[in-house]
């Protein structure tokens, strides 16, 4: 990552972080090589049991549906945007 983008990333999680102070919730940020490789994995895996998708543009919301019947939604209209532009709202 170039600086610049480091900068960003951490600057964002930041504030993040920070919004979650202000509700008694903080979290925990991750921007280092090792712990994002171990976070793609969890992530990755996670993914791999998706069994359903809702994509809501209008939102800018995905909702992933577990093998298990739970839902877990993302509220990125980037994502929302990038699903839609590939098709994935179409029947099939």
């Amino acid at each position: 990552m170039s600086s610049d983008t480091d900068s960003k990333v951490k600057a964002t999680a930041e504030r993040i972080i920070e919004l979650g102070k202000e509700v008694e919730a903080p979290g925990q940020a991750v921007t280092g090589d090792t712990s994002m490789q171990r976070a793609r994995t969890v992530l990755g895996a996670w993914l791999d049991g998706m069994r359903g998708i809702v994509v809501n543009p209008a939102l800018g919301r995905v909702t992933v549906i577990h093998e298990n019947g739970d839902a877990s939604s993302i509220a990125s209209a980037e994502l929302a945007f990038r699903l839609s532009a590939a098709g994935i709202t179409q029947l099939g």
